[in-house]
């Protein structure tokens, strides 16, 4: 293993990302590349900070090259996610994908990643889809008809992703190696609780929504405490009053037709939510209401955020280029050879091409929603002039 990739989108960067970088160079990573996630996140929301601030803290704490995920593909459904992230990393030269599991078994994760894209997946799938459930616990069941043992890798949040990453790895005949590590600490989504020594990432979030930066720095690494208080000071927080004020006021003005052309809206859901924002007065509300048992909330989250973005299926399929956010320098010479576009400026790699124009205007759309949303508020085109984050 020389260059390990991560895929992540440090919202925030916490001690448990500090030790997985560790835990990548204890095992023989000479140069750790991250592709994050930048101003919205896979649950269909967005990012706590801004892009720069969160790459910063990675490069403080072991990550040598921080590249973007950009936003079309960071907000996108996990399979998505990861085949964006798959394709960035691979392009740059990665030869590992390292990632955080609560059963770190590569073995394993292979094996289910082939099985879910088998024939005999494909036929059991169907049949439980009959059933009125969501997509993911009608593939649960598929797959555990065929291997209850690998099938249980679908039962935990970060399994579930590694799994993707692996399928991504399959489709794309990708020489990247899984290395899972063992996620330790709090669970997925779980409260802080004091003397942990890790806690999760909207543990973090749900102090700094109570305005508790304070009470949350036990978790943060400590050269990230000034930069972090740095931030939040200077507003660049998100104000979900904002947000939700934001994101209504574009899906107000759409009608049923045009959600029809945002990409994943099948089965009426437009008409769902057409009606749904003409009552809803806030985003938790619009959840509430647009939530069935047939969709999960975050497909709903997404969904909305979509919307309000205007990201349809004309988008391409796979990120076009490398946005640098941050590096130190030696990691830099990996940008020449690259199998995609890559540099550190947006404007720039637009040019490349009709399809980099398209996703880095998609990209900057969602930057600038962003910066609207945050306590103190952001001129636009902000993406396109921003210099990446260098360290020695």
């Amino acid at each position: 293993m020389k260059i390990a990739g991560i895929i992540a989108e440090y919202d925030p960067f916490h001690k448990g990302h500090a030790y997985q970088i560790e835990q990548v160079r204890a095992l023989g990573a000479q140069t750790v590349v991250v592709c994050m996630s930048c101003d919205v996140v896979q649950r269909g929301g967005f990012a706590s900070l801004p892009p720069a601030v969160r790459a910063q803290a990675a490069l403080q704490n072991g990550a040598d090259l921080v590249v973007a995920l950009p936003n079309p593909w960071a907000c996108a459904t996990a399979e998505t996610f990861a085949a964006a992230g798959v394709h960035i990393l691979a392009s740059l030269g990665c030869d590992t994908l390292a990632f955080g599991a609560e059963t770190p078994d590569a073995q394993g994760f292979m094996a289910l990643a082939e099985l879910l894209d088998s024939p005999a997946l494909a036929h059991n799938l169907q049949s439980e889809l009959g059933g009125g459930q969501s997509f993911a616990a009608a593939r649960a069941r598929a797959a555990c008809k065929i291997d209850p043992h690998t099938a249980a890798l679908l039962e935990q949040p970060n399994d579930l992703l590694g799994v993707e990453y692996c399928k991504a790895i399959l489709r794309q005949k990708r020489s990247l190696q899984p290395l899972p590590i063992a996620r330790v600490g709090a669970a997925h989504g779980a409260d802080a609780q004091p003397g942990q020594q890790f806690a999760s990432a909207s543990a973090v979030r749900r102090l700094w929504s109570k305005e508790e930066t304070g009470q949350s720095l036990q978790w943060l690494p400590q050269n990230t405490h000034a930069l972090y208080k740095a931030a939040l000071n200077a507003g660049q927080g998100i104000a979900p009053l904002r947000a939700d004020i934001a994101v209504l006021s574009r899906l107000r003005a759409m009608t049923a037709a045009e959600i029809a052309d945002i990409r994943g809206v099948n089965e009426g859901l437009e008409n769902r939510l057409a009606a749904c924002v003409r009552t809803a007065v806030s985003l938790p509300a619009l959840y509430d209401a647009l939530k069935t048992k047939r969709y999960a909330h975050s497909r709903l989250r997404r969904l909305v955020l979509d919307a309000a973005l205007g990201y349809t299926d004309s988008l391409p399929e796979m990120p076009p280029f490398a946005l640098v956010l941050g590096a130190k320098g030696q990691a830099l010479p990996l940008l020449k050879h690259a199998d995609i576009p890559a540099g550190s400026s947006l404007a720039k790699l637009a040019e490349q091409s009709e399809a980099c124009r398209l996703a880095a205007n998609a990209h900057a759309a969602a930057a600038d929603l962003a910066a609207l949303c945050r306590k103190t508020p952001s001129p636009m085109g902000l993406s396109f002039t921003q210099k990446p984050v260098l360290l020695k």
